[in-house]
């Protein structure tokens, strides 16, 4: 027969487990203790009245491993997920069975949502990014699932939303092809836009018709856009891109091949109009110097005339100095000169009438004035006729007072000469006319 402290061992084994799975639980400890002192009766009935509590106990622990177990899997697939490895996504570390309270599992609650939340911003982000893929795809004429493929094999729309890699290494992939494919469209319509102009001015070079033109609309549409203003699928495809450059190809041989019939005709055109040309030429050097021939005899005359005007101006200096009859150094050539000057004095109005009705028949047989030094000959000799006729009505007039005073005044002298340095009209005329000075006279 057992003793009594044999007969209670197993209830404080029992009384021990249940404080182990209470303290397990996140229970207080005490809830079991002094159970067996509380309930009466024998053994069996205390193990009985126990039994129900212990095994609530034992099912509540079950639930509770199973609820860690199924948070602690979730954390570790999202973390297999964002690190990239299959195997941290599929493992089981197991559940420590120490520490199942309530606080311990809410704190894998909070490990959990946040991770479901960056999870969710990086399914975000890797759905944006294979939609700008998609786009861009679209536009250069590529393959977006092989694109796409290449980059991580769950990306194409084959596979779930929630299933798609969101690891960073496809992160990174993602946004290095995103710039690849933006790189790719900018050079791409770089080249279009070149081809696009090419065509516009062979079009316009060449007059081609409006629907010949019309054909490569889908070119010509993009040339003054920006890389983001082109978004119409395959405005940016290679087989486009090289339609364009054969077209340009094709304009430009047809381009050389019209230079080249332009350049032959053109010869042709050239041979005839440089045989008219040397004839037209050669009148108009034969005409030329017909009028120089012609102009020589004016210019002969003209310069003959200045010369004789020259001396007409010096003779009337030498006529006002009272001092050339005087016995001085070289009084004797100045006489001699006067004596040349007055013989070409007497032949200047019949030179100058002989010009003028030469001048007029040159003007009215070429249609045009006789020019000299950009002054119409014939108005130098109308001024200079006007000239001369107003200083002989002026010694005229001077003779004739110079006759009234020697009748009235016998006994004054000849007060009224003129001073050898007053100025002379005439002179100043022939100046004007002949743009030179006027001759010192020599002492």
């Amino acid at each position: 027969m057992e003793g009594p402290a044999e007969t209670h061992r197993p209830e404080g084994r029992t009384v021990a487990s249940s404080g182990v799975l209470a303290r397990i639980a996140g229970r207080r400890e005490n809830t079991f203790v002094g159970f067996s002192e509380k309930t009466g009766g024998t053994i069996k009935e205390q193990l009985a009245a126990i039994a129900p509590a212990l095994e609530q106990l034992w099912k509540q622990k079950k639930e509770r491993i199973e609820e860690f177990s199924d948070v602690q899997t979730q954390i570790q697939k999202i973390c297999g997920e964002i690190a990239g490895s299959s195997e941290r996504a599929t493992g089981n570390q197991g559940v420590d069975e120490s520490d199942l309270s309530l606080k311990k599992l809410d704190e894998f609650h909070d490990q959990l949502q946040q991770l479901q939340k960056e999870k969710s911003d990086r399914l975000h982000k890797v759905l944006e990014l294979v939609s700008s893929v998609h786009d861009l795809c679209a536009v250069l004429g590529i393959d977006f699932y092989s694109t796409v493929t290449e980059v991580h094999p769950s990306l194409n729309d084959a596979t779930g939303v929630q299933s798609k890699s969101i690891s960073n290494d496809t992160l990174t992939r993602l946004a290095k092809t995103v710039i690849s494919l933006k790189e790719d469209k900018k050079q791409r319509l770089h080249k279009l836009q070149e081809l696009a102009t090419q065509l516009t001015d062979l079009w316009n070079l060449m007059d081609t018709s409006e629907e010949e033109q019309g054909l490569f609309d889908h070119v010509t549409c993009n040339m003054s856009a920006s890389v983001d203003e082109v978004n119409v699928p395959g405005a940016l495809a290679l087989d486009l891109i090289q339609q364009a450059e054969l077209e340009v190809e094709r304009l430009d041989e047809l381009k050389a091949s019209k230079m080249k019939e332009i350049a032959f005709k053109g010869k042709g055109s050239l041979r005839r109009y440089l045989h008219v040309h040397i004839l037209r030429l050669t009148e108009r050097i034969i005409k030329a110097k017909e009028e120089a021939l012609s102009r020589n005899f004016f210019l002969d005359k003209v310069e003959k005339w200045m010369s004789a005007c020259e001396e007409e101006s010096w003779l009337e200096d030498y006529n006002r100095d009272d001092n050339r009859y005087n016995a001085s150094r070289g009084a004797h050539l100045n006489l001699k000169r006067a004596e040349k000057a007055r013989i070409l004095v007497n032949k200047i109005p019949g030179v100058v009438e002989s010009l003028v009705g030469k001048t007029r028949a040159w003007e009215e047989e070429h249609g045009m004035s006789f020019m000299y030094d950009g002054v119409p000959l014939l108005a130098m000799l109308d001024e200079y006729a006007m000239l001369r006729h107003d200083r002989e009505e002026e010694k005229r007039r001077v003779k004739k007072d110079q006759k009234k005073m020697v009748t009235e005044q016998r006994s004054v002298n000849r007060d009224g000469k003129v001073k050898p340095n007053s100025p002379s009209p005439l002179k100043d005329a022939v100046s004007r006319v002949s743009g030179t000075e006027p001759a010192p006279t020599t002492p």
